[in-house]
């Protein structure tokens, strides 16, 4: 038989090459992975639901008071941002524009707590106090990443209903969670728990520094305020800590400050970093099983206090996204 010529060999090796190239084509391609039905979906909905009531009332409280629109616009779009967030993986139109909110009914009936739409700045601030109260009820039944998303989302709304006058605290449908638990802490709640009170260790510190440059008077008092209920907040995370056999963490001999405090004015951006600090350190306790009501409150704690000295708090206090 004589021996192929290189015509030949080329001639194979460019069938050989069409016929994978081919083999490839004849492939059926795979069929896409199911996606996992999101098992928050019913707890979304609800709140997207409560959030297009609540953009509704900012647009109808916008329409008659016009005077207000940059006060106003701004808590709008933090309200549009929160939707942003709760609707997750949701198909979601864009909340930006008065048609997202103008969507929901005008009497706020998509929401199970709304009243009637909001006319005046003080309708709006309970309002405001309404859906905060909304976002709490659902923290135990939500996913940790969902748990942490309504805690920011409940503390923004209670900031925005005391800048708009309203300074009762939102009161969440009674909850199994609520109490301390019993026994050890899971290994994820304890982690969390020990930074939270690492983080009051340092408030507690800073605290002392803050006061020492304030004078007499209401914003010392103030920082005295903040002082105990810090103070108040650590020893609770040191026995619970303790109670389910975990060594709490221990306060450092000091802290290095952000930056120099030399007055009154810098001693109240320290209280406010403080605070602004402190609202991270609780998102992340609100992920737990067994602390999201503590943390809850504790991170909207911090965020008035921290808005009280002036901070900027984003749309997502303590998220890292909203930074």
């Amino acid at each position: 038989m004589p021996a192929p010529t290189r015509r030949t060999l080329l001639a194979l090796g460019a069938l050989t090459g069409l016929q994978l190239l081919c083999g490839c084509t004849d492939d059926h391609p795979a069929p896409p992975k199911p996606t996992a039905a999101d098992p928050d979906r019913p707890l979304r909905l609800r709140q997207l639901a409560a959030t297009d009531a609540l953009l509704a009332d900012y647009d109808a409280v916008l329409a008659a008071a016009p005077a207000d629109a940059d006060r106003l616009g701004t808590l709008r779009e933090d309200v549009a941002r929160h939707r942003e967030a709760l609707a997750g993986t949701l198909p979601s139109p864009s909340a930006a524009g008065p048609s997202a909110s103008g969507s929901a009914s005008a009497s706020g009936s998509g929401s199970p707590t709304a009243g009637p739409t909001a006319r005046t700045a003080a309708e709006l601030a309970a309002a405001e106090q309404r859906t905060a109260a909304l976002r709490l009820a659902d923290l135990a039944a939500a996913s940790p990443e969902l748990a942490r998303t309504l805690a920011s989302v409940a503390a923004s709304d209670a900031a925005h209903a005391a800048a708009l006058g309203n300074t009762t605290a939102p009161a969440p449908s009674p909850s199994p969670s609520a109490s301390a638990p019993a026994g050890a802490l899971p290994a994820a709640d304890t982690a969390a728990l020990q930074a939270a009170l690492a983080a009051e260790h340092a408030a507690v510190y800073g605290y002392g520094v803050v006061g020492a440059f304030l004078p007499t008077g209401p914003q010392r008092e103030d920082a005295r305020s903040g002082y105990s209920a810090h103070q108040a907040r650590r020893d609770a995370w040191q026995r619970l800590l303790a109670a389910g056999g975990a060594s709490p963490t221990a306060a450092a001999p000091g802290y290095r400050l952000p930056f120099a405090v030399k007055d009154p004015a810098t001693a109240a951006q320290l209280a406010a970093h403080l605070e602004t600090q402190l609202t991270a350190a609780y998102a992340d306790l609100a992920a737990t099983t067994a602390l999201r009501e503590q943390a809850a409150a504790a991170l909207r704690e911090a965020a008035l206090r921290a808005a009280h000295w002036g901070a900027d708090l984003p749309a997502l206090p303590g998220l890292a996204a909203a930074s």
